[in-house]
């Protein structure tokens, strides 16, 4: 349950108990309700919740030498736009599909998966992936350089299908490209499918440490801010509780 969703539904709650013999507890709830909104849109809240996530990964260096591959996580594209104009709707988290053309550019040896489905619970025939293609292309990376994933619907199933379709070889050094946020569970999950990555975080919400105590004057921003830490931990205590990482908040050693 996402913060906006559940503040949205108390509200509508409280008013509800307003007209009822319950009136007390719906004024009492509907006065917490605004509170709650009020600490997520502007206190420091979601700055205090993404900040672990987002600082956990280091920017990946690259005296290590030249990587053999580079997987590249969906949840740019919005296929139901996409499918709906004809044409790649990137929505949110562009860093995602910036960051693999300059690698490519920088490493053109290397190659480039792009794995990514749709996340939708009815199955539509728009795929991520699809979508992705032509996006790279117009960014300068061949059509032939291109390996597409296109039927994972999860992060879990990213790992799995990814590393069936590639078959890494020992020794080989594969990258993984997410939003800095994502990249604790990311890299926990590919682990646990025996699938080793390096990862290389972008799309970064927050300007660093400075920011944590930090209050916003606009709503919209710190609602977002929250919903998508709240959304990514959630998602770490899931797949911990799972078995589909070895450890709560993974991080740069072994989990």
């Amino acid at each position: 349950m996402l913060p906006i969703n559940l503040l949205v539904e108390l509200g509508i709650l409280s008013l509800l108990l307003m007209v009822t013999r319950f009136a007390s507890l719906g004024r009492k709830l509907a006065v917490a309700t605004l509170v709650l909104l009020a600490l997520a849109a502007f206190s420091p809240l979601g700055n205090l919740l993404l900040y672990p996530l987002e600082s956990r990964f280091p920017a990946w260096d690259a005296s290590r030498g030249t990587p053999d591959g580079i997987i590249v996580l969906g949840g740019s594209v919005d296929t139901d736009l996409s499918a709906a104009h004809r044409t790649p709707v990137v929505s949110h988290a562009a860093d995602r599909m910036l960051a693999p053309a300059e690698l490519a550019r920088r490493y053109p040896n290397a190659r480039i998966v792009f794995t990514g489905g749709t996340a939708n619970l009815v199955s539509t025939e728009a795929r991520e992936a699809d979508y992705s293609a032509p996006i790279f292309e117009s960014l300068g990376i061949p059509k032939e350089r291109l390996i597409l994933e296109r039927d994972s619907r999860n992060t879990w199933e990213n790992a799995i299908f990814t590393k069936q379709l590639v078959n890494p070889k020992r020794g080989e050094r594969w990258l993984l490209v997410t939003s800095a946020f994502h990249m604790p569970r990311s890299m926990g999950i590919f682990r646990k499918a025996g699938f080793d990555v390096e990862a290389y975080p972008v799309d970064w919400r927050m300007g660093g440490r400075d920011e944590l105590f930090a209050f916003t004057r606009i709503g919209a921003d710190g609602l977002g801010k929250t919903d998508v830490a709240v959304r990514e931990w959630i998602g770490l205590l899931t797949y911990h509780a799972m078995g589909r990482t070895g450890e709560l908040l993974p991080g740069p050693g072994k989990d």
